[in-house]
């Protein structure tokens, strides 16, 4: 099983762990990213009980990393290697191990860092690796299900048959703010029983990253400019990124905040979610829309005592992040805002279908609340489902023909 340790000690399988033993089965070379204390290391040794493990952030493997690398990656048999970004020319001496000897599954590579976006990281290990995301803990994992929102189901049923694929399953209602309290981090949603607690967590994991991971990936000397950088991406959760107007705000030339959100990015603390874009007349908004990796830890550094819409708007990115990368085929995720206003929160493209969301944290939605949705099915549709609206509620019902209302909590 692929785990993680609840507080009573359950064992708590991943969503990805099925994805990263496929992609073992066909790959020389896998290599696993995410943030830190997203649960890599543990998914690694545990798909892994018996096999070399060696991480980066022990010093006396680093030195062997840059003294003698091929000694580090020779060998008979599998290897997990922890942190490699850590020593990113490590990956040369990867890459002549495979050609050397081409063996499928016998390197799993972890980073907390996208090893592909870093300027320091020359060596991609094209056709030899696969490159796969962990992201902090869907609602179900954290209930102990090794599975994420229901997206898959709604995707394979038909438009009318939504409420009773919906209503067939076991959800109780839950209060979203908890869960965007606690974010998706194993140790402060499983393991931390309150918000003190946790806000302790939350505040070692900012300074950890500030102060060490940070500096491994890129120099920054004007740490209290980028700490201050990092609370106004937080506070600008779920908005249109202007990256000019978040320079002027935190009083940091634009290169350097366009420099810093790229590190933050390739850290996968924020996600830049792209606005969809056709071959269509109408102007559409083309600038991304700024959202974290983790809703607690975003919330932690905006400082805010109480989850806006914007949070759970992330929230349900997030669940859509982890299906995305545990699936086999492809699917991408986009938001829909045109000049003029229309806008949709979240729309899931996959090779035949177009599903556009919207994400209320009111408990009584209402039909006003669709425009956006039923405007998007008017621009495109040949391709888009029915829309789909999640709230704060608990009740499912059609607000349009062509609109669903579901509390989210049947989904997520």
């Amino acid at each position: 099983m692929d785990i993680i340790h609840g507080m009573d000690d359950r064992v708590l399988p991943r969503l990805a762990g099925d994805r990263v033993r496929t992609h073992l089965s066909t790959m020389p070379a896998v290599v696993l990213t995410g943030a830190r204390q997203t649960g890599k290391s543990t998914l690694a040794r545990s798909l892994r009980p018996t096999g070399r493990y060696a991480t980066l952030d022990d010093l006396d493997v680093r030195a062997l990393a840059e003294r003698d690398p091929d000694a580090l990656v020779g060998g008979a048999g599998p290897i997990t290697l922890d942190e490699v970004q850590r020593a990113p020319d490590l990956l040369h001496a990867v890459k002549r191990a495979i050609d050397e000897r081409r063996e499928r599954g016998r390197y799993l590579l972890t980073g907390s860092a996208n090893l592909l976006l870093l300027e320091r990281v020359s060596e991609s290990l094209a056709g030899r690796a696969s490159y796969l995301t962990l992201w902090p803990m869907t609602r179900r994992e954290q209930r102990g299900e090794a599975r994420c929102g229901r997206w898959d189901e709604l995707l394979a049923s038909t438009d009318e048959a939504w409420p009773d694929v919906l209503g067939a399953g076991r959800d109780e209602p839950e209060d979203w703010r908890a869960l965007a309290r606690r974010g998706g981090f194993p140790t402060p949603s499983l393991e931390l029983p309150d918000e003190h607690a946790r806000a302790i967590w939350f505040d070692a994991y900012v300074h950890t990253y500030v102060e060490r991971d940070l500096q491994a990936l890129s120099a920054i000397t004007a740490l209290p400019d980028f700490r201050r950088t990092m609370r106004a991406a937080a506070l600008r959760l779920g908005q249109v990124l202007n990256q000019s107007d978040l320079a002027r705000d935190v009083a940091v030339p634009q290169p350097t905040v366009h420099r810093w959100l790229n590190l933050l990015e390739a850290s996968y603390l924020i996600v830049r979610l792209p606005a969809f874009a056709a071959n269509r007349t109408t102007r559409l908004i083309k600038s991304p829309k700024l959202f974290w990796c983790d809703v607690g830890l975003a919330l932690h550094l905006s400082g805010s005592s109480e989850p806006s819409g914007a949070h759970l708007e992330n929230v349900v990115l997030h669940d859509l992040l982890a299906w995305r990368d545990a699936r086999p085929s492809r699917a991408e995720l986009h938001h829909w805002r045109t000049a003029d206003g229309r806008e949709v929160d979240l729309v899931v493209e996959t090779d035949d279908a177009l599903l556009p969301i919207e994400v209320k944290s009111t408990v009584r939605p209402r039909a006003g609340d669709t425009a956006g949705l039923r405007a998007f099915r008017a621009a495109y549709p040949d391709r888009t489902r029915a829309g789909l609206l999640l709230h704060a509620g608990d009740k499912t019902e059609w607000l349009t023909a062509d609109v669903l209302a579901v509390p989210w909590w049947r989904v997520l």
